[in-house]
């Protein structure tokens, strides 16, 4: 950017829901400027995950998370049909992989009921097997609205979007500081040039806690601490014997090691859980075995050297080693104090399937902060 400019409203952060909140924004017809410091929109969080599209199931009933991604379900469904992004509504098993996890899986049923999930067929052993033959298990339970989307294809098309709305998505833009100007706020960049903007959503993912450090006045108390959690994918060669999702029950810290597709039918693996001090995303091949373990759990026929080394992808989470899992928190000035001025902090799974709730949810309370 060169000298200053004024804008309604800066996104930090183009993945997928910095770019949800600025095309809800722009939408509205509210001018929007995503600033993002990679070279292209959905290099971080966006680009390294399972790609799926949750139905609702895990989370704890009233959270921001169980009302978000079942409303981002709806949304997300209807915008790539709507835009030609490809995606397949594959549905997916939970499984009980032995008899002593049946009561979880009723329980995790329960909760997803409670949480408006549709659809939800509860199977015995050998109904599971007369969907997926390969699966040994209890008991499985069904989710037909579960799916798997191109997240590449969804981060052109949230771009298209804002600059058709007459927003602009501005790459290699790192934030330096942001300054309280008036009622609104200076935003400035590491190339020097500087924008005034009259509403400011921090949506910077793993560098979320990072920046709201750099926001004058943002008491510090309003920061949490981030954990960020390493999660390994292994591909599988050949392809799967598998048509849907597979899922063992929820772990503490996330919804462990399950099977997933890309748009090609490639099946992958993952994620694990291990914890960092920074993000890195060096792959370590020494989990192989553990990978394997956990998936034979519910598909025996798995050898260890049918596993490929994939990806690592980072998770900013808010709830660290032994916690439980956290909700999304979405700070506004009820939080913080600073008017027009929203944080997004701890956004992960199910950041991409809510990313459109997000948007409308943050744009809701920018402008109820305005009214």
């Amino acid at each position: 950017m060169g000298a200053a400019y004024d804008v309604e409203a800066i996104v930090v952060g183009a993945g997928v829901v910095g770019l949800a909140c600025a095309r809800a924004l722009a939408a509205a017809g509210r001018e929007a400027w995503v600033l993002e410091a990679e070279a292209k929109a959905g290099e971080g969080i966006s680009s390294r995950n399972s790609g799926v599209i949750h139905a609702g199931l895990y989370y704890p009933t009233g959270s921001l998370k169980a009302r978000l991604c079942l409303r981002g379900n709806a949304l997300l469904y209807a915008w790539c049909e709507a835009h030609a992004v490809p995606h397949r509504r594959l549905g997916k098993l939970v499984v009980a992989a032995a008899g002593g996890e049946i009561d979880a899986l009723r329980a995790l049923q329960a909760r997803a009921l409670a949480n408006g999930v549709q659809g939800l067929r509860w199977l015995q052993a050998a109904q599971a097997r007369n969907l997926e033959p390969a699966l040994r298990c209890a008991a499985a339970l069904e989710s037909p609205s579960s799916g798997i989307v191109d997240v590449p294809a969804y981060v052109l098309s949230l771009v298209a979007a804002i600059e058709r709305a007459g927003g602009r998505v501005l790459t290699r833009m790192r934030v330096e500081r942001v300054a309280r100007e008036g009622d609104g706020f200076r935003v400035e960049t590491a190339d020097g040039g500087a924008a005034r903007c009259r509403w400011l959503v921090n949506a910077a993912g793993l560098g979320a806690v990072e920046l709201a450090h750099r926001i004058d006045g943002l008491d510090a108390r309003h920061v949490p601490t981030l954990h960020y959690a390493a999660g390994h994918y292994y591909a599988l060669h050949g392809r799967a014997p598998f048509a849907r999702l597979i899922y063992p029950l929820p772990q503490p810290q996330g919804l462990g090691v399950h099977l997933g597709f890309d748009l090609a039918g490639r099946a992958r693996f993952g994620p694990d859980v291990r914890w960092l001090a920074a993000p890195d995303y060096r792959f370590d091949d020494g989990r192989r075995a553990r990978f394997a373990d956990a998936v034979r759990a519910w598909w025996p026929a798995l050898r260890d050297e049918d596993l490929a080394p994939d990806f690592v992808g980072v998770r900013p989470k808010l709830a660290g080693p032994g916690e439980p899992m956290a909700d999304f928190r979405i700070d506004d000035a009820s939080v913080h104090g600073l008017r027009g001025l929203v944080n997004l902090f701890g956004i992960e799974s199910p950041g991409l399937t809510a990313s459109l709730a997000l948007g409308e949810e943050v744009r809701d309370r920018l402008a109820r902060s305005s009214a």
